[in-house]
């Protein structure tokens, strides 16, 4: 509705184009000041007229459609008042079809996303759930609108690290110890190398030694290595399917070292490489950026080069329309690093097609994690401590639920997971189990909440079918009307959440959604015995939990039918 509000005025409006309208248009503090307004005061300057005169010009100009009841001049205000009953039909015709808020607008077209990717051998912490949440909804968010979406888990399993544990391993580790222990005694075995390596310099360049040979194909190297990979891999996943999150892809940074010399090959032949202090750089300085390092002193690759090489691999195998980067804000210069030199190779689509994703930090208590040096919280510790504090209160106030087990993760899950998109994605996020798990707040609990409400008003009214004729004169008073504009929002939050790649925007409607339903339920009562007030507000109550549904899913966050 609020489109077509935009068209009238942009019918009627020569003197601004339809962003600056869009801009403009608002929703007023008062319904009795109408269901939008459109201030005048931006066009005083360019007509050269006073704002109430301009208003009364504009109004003038528009034709009253029938969706629109009256439009009124107040002061410099143009204020437009819905026909409730012709609007609420509308909206429910649109929205009770299933496959709301779909597109096609992604027909034929990929996006690749980049994210999660854990360090292998390095514990997933608490860190690496902000580009685990983010890209998968992200994902979910461009499947709704169409795209063919590929997840690629891009793994942190190569580089000089693996010659520092492999050192580590070798002289202070076991293998029946790493067999026992997994990932915990790998990371034990990291940190000692650090605080032995501050002692002992030399160190690093044993690790370098075992690094290059991982590099020139040593078969001890890469067996040692394959075995970090192979037990991290496990436990990656046990994690991923507490989430209920799947990948496409796990190729991650060693996949493309048998590609790195095409990368040097080519940027050698496009006379891009110089050399600089016996490294291979390529020079950035015209763009304010500092030199992309391609190989280091001693030939070994480097993330950029790796990197070069995944774009290069995924635009040749998936012809991507974009390909998304879902990164701590942190790696900003080096994606624009690599990015400029994918333009500089020649790729005109790099520009517009690379896309870095950037986030805030995590911290527990408001302290920064840090592997290296042991201050380490577990993802799925946070995860495993929020279901059993969700099942805590599912005991005390509805100790005879079924499957209990099972609800207590998804709404534990969610919980954890709602926290860190509700939050626009650049913002730093701290977990706090008091606003975490709360059921009354903007949290993902209040929003399960909400639904599995809906889910029982439904079950109680047996006769009531969601194509059954509705009478929309029942759906006029204010909160139902506030409620249908919230469903109204749902096609255009999605193409927002896509645009700004920012997953906040669901969950922050999802939360006013939940909100504008609550506020209807608590005015209107649904069970009645008059047949069509019962159905019209059954209506918006399926209607509701459908899109209520849609929208946890969009955040990778599920939903449960009793609570």
């Amino acid at each position: 509705m609020k489109d077509k509000i935009i068209a009238l005025l942009d019918s009627a409006i020569e003197e601004i184009d339809k962003d600056t309208i869009t801009s403009l248009l608002e929703q007023p503090p008062k319904p009795e000041l109408g269901d939008y307004a459109f201030p005048c005061f931006q066009l005083a300057k360019i007509l050269r007229k006073a704002p109430p005169m301009i208003a009364t010009d504009i109004c003038s100009k528009i034709e009253k459609p029938d969706y629109i009841e009256k439009i009124e001049v107040q002061g410099a205000y143009i204020n437009f008042f819905l026909n409730k009953s012709t609007y609420a039909k509308e909206v429910v015709t649109r929205a009770k079809v299933d496959g709301y808020g779909e597109s096609e607008e992604g027909k034929g077209k990929t996006i690749c996303i980049d994210y999660s990717s854990p360090n292998v051998a390095k514990n997933f912490h608490v860190g690496h759930l902000r580009t685990t949440v983010i890209g998968n909804s992200l994902y979910k968010i461009y499947s709704k609108l169409g795209y063919k979406v590929e997840r690629i888990n891009h793994l942190g399993d190569w580089g000089t690290q693996f010659g520092k544990l492999i050192v580590a391993y070798k002289s202070w580790g076991s293998e029946d110890l790493v067999k026992e222990k997994g990932i915990e005694e790998l990371m034990r075995l990291y940190v000692k190398f650090h605080e032995e390596a501050e002692k002992i310099p030399e160190l690093e360049d044993e690790a370098r030694a075992w690094f290059h040979k991982m590099e020139t194909g040593d078969e001890e190297a890469l067996k040692i290595w394959k075995w970090f990979f192979d037990i991290s891999l496990e436990e990656f996943k046990r994690t991923y399917k507490l989430m209920g999150m799947e990948f496409d892809h796990y190729t991650g940074e060693s996949f493309y070292r048998d590609k790195t010399d095409d990368v040097v090959k080519e940027l050698t032949d496009k006379n891009l490489l110089t050399d600089s202090e016996g490294a291979k750089i390529v020079d950035l300085s015209e763009y304010d950026m500092a030199p992309c390092l391609i190989l280091k002193k001693d030939g070994s690759s480097i993330y950029a080069t790796r990197d070069i090489a995944a774009v290069e691999y995924r635009k040749n195998t998936y012809n991507f329309t974009k390909c998304l980067y879902v990164t701590g804000q942190e790696q900003k210069l080096h994606f624009a690093q690599v990015f400029k030199v994918m333009e500089l190779l020649g790729n005109d689509w790099a520009k517009d097609s690379l896309v870095h994703i950037p986030y805030g930090l995590v911290s527990l208590g408001g302290e920064k994690l840090s592997t290296r040096g042991g201050n380490v919280i577990y993802a799925e510790d946070i995860l495993l401590e929020a279901i059993s504090k969700i099942k805590e209160v599912i005991e005390t106030k509805n100790p005879d639920l079924e499957n209990k087990d099972e609800v207590s993760r998804i709404v534990g899950v969610g919980a954890v997971i709602f926290n860190d998109l509700y939050n626009q994605r650049i913002k730093d996020v701290s977990f706090k189990w008091e606003h975490l798990l709360n059921f009354d707040g903007e949290t993902g609990p209040y929003v399960q909440y909400t639904y599995a409400r809906c889910s029982s008003i439904l079950r109680n009214v047996s006769d009531f079918d969601i194509d059954t004729e509705i009478d929309y004169s029942v759906l006029t008073d204010s909160a139902s009307v506030e409620l249908i504009k919230e469903i109204d929002r749902f096609p255009t939050i999605i193409k927002d959440a896509s645009e700004r790649y920012e997953p906040s925007v669901v969950a922050r409607y999802s939360v006013d959604l939940a909100q504008a339903f609550n506020k209807f339920y608590t005015e209107n009562r649904i069970a009645v015995d008059e047949k069509n007030v019962r159905n019209a507000r059954c209506m918006l109550t399926a209607i509701t939990r459908r899109i209520l549904k849609d929208s946890l899913d969009l955040l990778g966050i599920g939903c449960v039918e009793r609570m």
